[in-house]
């Protein structure tokens, strides 16, 4: 039996999200339905909703969702009714890489993921007055009182922590979390440098003060963010606006230069300035997600110094072990996420993008 439920349309690239009533097909074999409490609000959803990535509009977006288990399908075994859940993206579980612990490179990723709108046998998740949405967003489209959800997007969490306070693990988080401790693995008085102090960026830094790293520095433009970044770990902040960050961050490592760089912004000419940070055999991790087709130019030359400029999905995160865990330090005040949170009610959602799109709010969080 199909369900109707409230959720947030966007009816084509550019248009607001709209709150109407949408029916949710039954849960196939290996889905769930849940029950949502909470969404977080991240820049992916934007650009889609912007027309800047591509995805079958009009459609149901987000991709943050926390909640609880309503009913399973037939094959699914590692939830039930009650449990409460984190929704991340979702994934084929057969693939090399899949298999090989890294399903944020799985082989039909874009689109299960992205993309598609649907599920990976071509049918629709989604549906309102008999035409079908687009839906199946990372394997969730959670800006909606109830989501239809695959299976492998499902984690199972503490129940004594508040689903609020934990939405964004599911993208936003474990990326900035999973650049830090999943590929640049600092090491004893390592350089680490944030470039962006918005969500993910303040993630990478939360992350890297629980690391080795002797050295953190966040990189931004709004003075209010770089003091936040301070209280929650980076020894030292540089403004961009008013400092040549290649030349600053060489002049405060001795003229080494950073060991480690997370670059959030998706901005290509602060892509360009985390390179020339980067000490000999340093890496550069790229997250920021500008429009597709979007090229940068670097010197070949100085990349032959042992520099390496890695791309990201989602923090290279095998979800069913990385999210509990940061779910733990959440509970125990060693992540704390809550200093980025806005909440809003979901029918704010408008106001909550505007708030985030002018830059008032770092981690918006609609709630049910």
């Amino acid at each position: 039996m199909s369900l109707t439920t409230r959720a947030a349309v966007v009816e084509s690239g550019g248009a607001p999200f709209t709150l109407t009533d949408v029916e949710l097909d039954a849960p196939g074999p290996h889905e769930a339905l849940v029950r949502m409490v909470a969404a977080g609000l991240c820049h992916t959803d934007l650009g889609v909703a912007n027309g800047a990535l591509p995805f079958p509009l009009p459609g149901v977006l987000g991709h943050e969702g926390a909640g609880v288990v309503e009913a399973v399908g037939s094959q699914v075994t590692g939830v039930a009714p009650g449990d409460h859940v984190v929704l991340s993206f979702t994934s084929c579980g057969r693939c090399r890489n899949c298999h090989a612990g890294h399903p944020a490179y799985c082989a039909t990723w874009l689109p299960l993921n992205l993309t598609g709108g649907r599920r990976a046998d071509g049918t629709h998740t989604v549906s309102r007055g008999g035409e079908p949405l687009g839906g199946h967003f990372f394997g969730q489209s959670s800006f909606a009182e109830h989501a239809l959800v695959d299976e492998r997007s499902l984690v199972k969490v503490d129940p004594d922590v508040p689903l609020e306070s934990i939405a964004p693990l599911g993208c936003g988080v474990q990326t900035g979390v999973g650049a830090v401790w999943n590929v640049l693995k600092p090491e004893a008085g390592s350089t680490l440098v944030v470039l962006g102090a918005g969500a993910v960026g303040l993630s990478a830094v939360m992350a890297a003060a629980l690391t080795p790293a002797t050295t953190i520095i966040a990189v931004d433009r709004v003075p209010e963010r770089l003091a936040l970044a301070e209280e929650l770990g980076a020894t030292l902040t540089i403004d961009s606006t008013e400092e040549s960050v290649p030349e600053l961050i060489h002049h405060l490592t001795g003229y080494r230069g950073a060991d480690g760089v997370v670059e959030t912004t998706g901005n290509v000419g602060v892509l360009s300035e985390g390179v020339d940070a980067l000490a000999a055999r340093g890496t550069l991790v790229v997250v920021g997600a500008p429009p597709f087709g979007t090229e940068v130019s670097l010197d070949v030359n100085g990349l032959l110094a042992g520099k390496r400029i890695v791309g990201l999905t989602l923090g290279d995160s095998e979800t069913q072990t990385f999210i509990p865990a940061l779910v733990r330090l959440v509970r125990e005040g060693r992540l704390p996420l809550h200093r980025l949170i806005s909440t809003y009610p979901f029918a704010d959602i408008d106001r909550a993008v505007r708030d985030m799109t002018a830059g008032k709010v770092i981690k918006p969080v609609l709630t049910f």
